[in-house]
């Protein structure tokens, strides 16, 4: 009877095979997730792209530019992948039972695909903050170059849009291949002592042939006029159809300076985030101090006309009575818009403090994602006992699906203020952590169990 004996050398096999034996998958998954999310993308953007005039490489590089995002997704989601799919074929082919067997544990076994899940949630650490900011920078960038290319492209479907200076442009329907839109609705912002607001069934934005103006037409519409502050002007002009002429200047595909303009969440490195966080914050602590000085100050009114003898609707019976009642109204009328115009400025730094927090956090916690699929991923494969690309991918796909459920709602709990943006952010990291930790000891026991 020969003695299966294990040391330090099989054990580095051991290691070596179990890896090795993730690669396929881990790189199969990576590209066929890849594959998917570019295809996406096409989906939603390629009659944006495709046939206004751009160059072949700068459609490449928005492409590229695009499909950072993309790698921050896919690294994880690839994880699971290939640790259902590797553990699912070692326990389907007996080599499982045969390293049981020897005396390897279900821990030891995992331990050297957690190592090296862990060196991926580094190298996705790095890359997250410091590829794609940067990344998603230059493609907002590249994508509003290209808005002023065409300017169609910049009017979304339900949102306001300035593609036209000077104008808030609303569309409640839009075209991608015709340029068409629908029930049009437009607000003259240049004329501040005279409201314009424009309704049309349906409209176009076009270049002239030498691009020198910017066109819109518009059909079966009104526009209403009135003016201010006084609103007794008002004048109504009826057509079927209207052109407005603007100049071109500042459109045009031109590359702007990437180093220009404020960037946003998503565009920023951890560090940077931390920075921005601080400066919210202390904007908001000087907006307490200020709501709770000009409260004070509106508490000392109200004394103040409490104070005053008489009653303010009744004739003054002494000389300046009536004179102090009207100042301290006045005084007080003020600090309540004061009071009203302050509340707002804090609740608005609260609401950016606590989505730059939540960006923050998410650089972190998706990095770390790699590791907590690789523990659900593991006791997962066995579980299933069954390999194929099929299983791997479905079994993912549920826990993934279920991951990004969480940190969705999370994101929502934690921009409404209930409890710090960390808890939400790092909450499904911790729940699917727990269940790996849990199936792992569970398979750990069974195998224990069935081996006695």
């Amino acid at each position: 009877m020969r003695i299966l004996v294990i040391n330090g050398q099989s054990m580095k096999i051991f290691d070596r095979y179990i890896l090795k034996t993730h690669a396929g998958p881990l790189f199969f998954g990576f590209f066929t997730i890849m594959f998917v999310f570019i295809l996406s993308f096409l989906t939603r953007f390629i009659d944006h792209l495709v046939g206004r005039g751009l160059d072949f490489w700068v459609l490449v590089e928005m492409l590229l530019l695009q499909s950072a995002w993309m790698v921050s997704l896919a690294l994880p989601m690839s994880v699971l992948i290939s640790t259902v799919m590797a553990f699912g074929t070692l326990t389907n082919s007996s080599e499982m039972t045969v390293m049981r067997a020897g005396g390897i544990s279900v821990y030891r076994l995992v331990f050297p695909v957690l190592l090296a899940s862990l060196v991926l949630s580094l190298c996705d650490e790095r890359f997250n903050n410091v590829l794609l900011p940067e990344a998603n920078h230059r493609a907002n960038a590249l994508l509003s170059d290209i808005s002023r290319l065409k300017p169609g492209f910049a009017v979304s479907q339900g949102s306001f849009s300035d593609v036209i200076k000077g104008y808030s442009l609303i569309a409640d329907k839009v075209d991608n291949k015709s340029g068409m839109m629908e029930g049009v609705v437009m607000y003259d912002r240049d004329r501040p002592n005279l409201r314009t607001v424009i309704t049309a069934e349906s409209g176009r934005i076009t270049f002239t042939p030498d691009y020198r103006y910017l066109v819109m037409t518009l059909r079966n519409g009104q526009i209403n006029e009135l003016a201010l502050p006084a609103m007794n002007k008002y004048r109504r002009i009826s057509f079927s159809k209207h052109r407005y002429i603007f100049e071109a200047s500042g459109y045009g595909f031109e590359r702007t300076d990437e180093k220009q303009g404020r960037r946003g969440g998503r565009e920023l490195s951890a560090s940077e985030l931390k920075a921005q966080a601080r400066e919210l914050l202390a904007k908001e602590e000087a907006c307490q101090v200020s709501v709770d000085k000009e409260l004070g100050v509106l508490r000392s009114q109200f004394s103040r006309i409490r104070n005053v003898p008489g009653e303010v609707s009744r004739p003054a019976s002494t000389p300046g009575q009536a004179p102090a009642i009207v100042r301290a109204l006045e005084v007080t009328d003020g600090k309540i818009a004061d009071l009203s115009s302050t509340i707002e400025q804090h609740d608005f730094f609260r609401e950016q403090y606590l989505m730059t927090m939540i960006e923050y956090h998410k650089k972190y916690s998706l990095a770390l994602a790699c590791v907590v699929f690789a523990l659900v991923g593991a006791p997962l494969g066995v579980m299933a006992r069954r390999g194929g690309f099929g299983v791997g991918a479905g079994l993912s796909l549920l826990f993934f699906v279920m991951y990004w459920a969480m940190m969705i709602g999370g994101e929502k709990i934690a921009k409404k203020g209930v409890l710090t943006p960390a808890v939400w952010v790092w909450m499904p990291d911790l729940v699917l952590a727990a269940i790996g930790i849990y199936m792992l000891n569970r398979l750990s026991r069974s195998i224990t169990g069935s081996t006695r």
